[in-house]
């Protein structure tokens, strides 16, 4: 895993160049929105069990079918499994938020997740509703303006929301 800083530095690294002025103003920026980035991971973080528990509350309202007999859902020991997965994803998206680059995300978390749902039979495309739904909770918590660093955050919003829909493709 690679931060935003050694990714950039390793590229130049690899082609031999110094890094260039848009590079430098990339990494600048990040560094000047550092607080905002920690102020959004420790508002989701703090908020992960709500974002996890209210995401599958909404998933099984439209999809009922999930938690009756025979669901996917279905059992207490089912249930945990599915909060779990989410709980890790959401978890995983956290740190990509914090480093700015979901390499970690990628590697660590989605990288063979589909193969493994498809082998045990788990919707993938219910699995991505779900995210889709802690996206929505964790981008109105995030977003909430009040006792935050002050200033613009929708190309960090945007970010965020990258990270819910990568995760929401890879196991779709």
């Amino acid at each position: 895993m690679l931060d935003a800083f050694a990714k950039v530095v390793s590229q130049a690294d690899a082609r031999g160049d110094y890094l260039s002025d848009s590079q430098l103003d990339a990494l600048s920026a990040m560094v000047a929105d550092g607080n905002k980035r920690m102020d959004t991971v420790n508002r989701i973080t703090s908020n992960s069990s709500a974002i996890v528990a209210n995401a599958a509350r909404a998933l099984f309202a439209e999809q009922p079918t999930l938690i009756a007999p025979g669901g996917n859902a279905y059992t207490s020991r089912r249930m945990a499994a599915c909060l779990r997965d989410m709980e890790i994803i959401l978890r995983y998206i956290t740190y990509a938020i914090f480093t700015g680059d979901s390499s970690i995300l990628d590697d660590r978390c989605l990288n063979g997740l589909k193969e493994t749902y498809l082998a045990l039979g788990t919707p993938g495309a219910s699995v991505a509703v779900g995210v889709q739904k802690m996206k929505e909770a964790a981008l109105a918590i995030a977003g909430d303006s009040n006792g935050v660093t002050k200033g613009d955050c929708s190309s960090l919003m945007s970010e965020v929301g990258s990270y819910f829909d990568k995760a929401a493709a890879a196991i779709g």
